[in-house]
Order: C-alpha cells, then structure tokens, then sequence
C-alpha cells in the first residue's frame, strides 16, 4: 500500500478522469484525488501528452519505459510495456531497455534515449546531445518529445516519493461505470 491513503474523488471528477482511462480509475488517480483540481489538472496535462502529440506512440512509449527505468518505478514500467508493445515498439528497444542498455541498435531511438537520460540524470542537456536529437526530429517533435520526458518524469517521481507498487493496482483500481 502507498504512504497515504487513496481518496474518494468527487462524482465529476471520477467521471471526467475515466473518460480517458477507459472507466476505470488507477492507484495514481486516487492518489491525486486528494486535491480535485490537482487530479484534474494532472489528467489533462497527461491526457494531452498521450494523445494529444504528433510523435509515434512507439517514440512516446520508449521515453515513459525508460524514465520509469531511470527513475526506479516499476508501476510505471509495468502500466506501459503493454501500451508500448501496441504501439509497435519494437522487442529489441524493449529488451534493450530492460537490461539498461545505452543503446538500441536503433539510430533513431538512441538520439532520443541519450536526451531523455540527459534529461532525467543531469537535468542539462549536453549540446551535442541536443543536436544529435535535432538531427532525426523536427522543432515541434523535439518540444512533444521533452514535454514527454518532463511530465513522466513527474509521474514517475509521484509513484515512487508515494510508494506506489504494482501490486497496488489489484487493489486499488476503481470501475467508475455504475457510479451515481
């Protein structure tokens, strides 16, 4: 179980939030609820990233996978390796990821994995790093891939500052359909 307790989010809040999670309300949601407008803001934020961006799914999949690595939060590694295999990430990436490996294999990949480290381990990113992802990215990916980086990075810090774990989501997940 997390440090805290899971709140009762609202009926609105429930409802507007499982829109986006397919009716079902998550660990991290009930966490989040214990501030309404913080829960809500945070869905809109990272319902924004997930489907409101212009990178592939399999781009947007290999920056969560590997800042929840960085960052040591198997809840959120275990939520997104299904999502990352639909959006077709490749099982190299995954397996390379898995064993913390720096590089891919993949050119592409690898541009954005060493700026995602960058991001996450020292915060500044080195030039040629930047300019190695500039090479496979235009401006705007480059913005949705660093908000991407930065917004998992915050979840990811959440779940493990609150200590949520895997076995959490057995527990803890929420149907909303039904509700009021």
């Amino acid at each position: 179980m997390p440090r805290v307790s899971y709140a009762e989010p609202s009926e609105t809040t429930a409802e507007r939030i499982a829109v986006r999670r397919g009716g079902v309300l998550t660990p991290l949601d009930l966490l989040l609820c214990h501030n309404q407008s913080l829960a809500l803001g945070w869905d809109q934020l990272l319902g924004g990233v997930r489907s409101g961006f212009s990178i592939g799914g399999d781009v947007r999949e290999l920056i969560i996978l590997r800042v929840g690595r960085l960052n040591h939060a198997p809840y959120e590694w275990d939520s997104h390796l299904p999502v990352a295999r639909r959006e077709g990430l490749p099982e190299d990436v995954i397996g390379a990821l898995e064993r913390d490996a720096v590089s891919t294999g993949h050119e592409t990949y690898d541009a954005v994995l060493r700026y995602v480290d960058a991001m996450t381990t020292e915060v500044v990113v080195p030039h040629e790093v930047f300019e190695d992802l500039r090479a496979h990215h235009d401006e705007s990916e480059i913005v949705e891939i660093t908000a991407t980086a930065a917004a998992y990075n915050m979840v990811s810090r959440f779940l493990v500052a609150l200590d949520v774990t895997t076995g959490d989501r057995a527990h803890a997940t929420v149907e909303v359909s039904g509700r009021g």
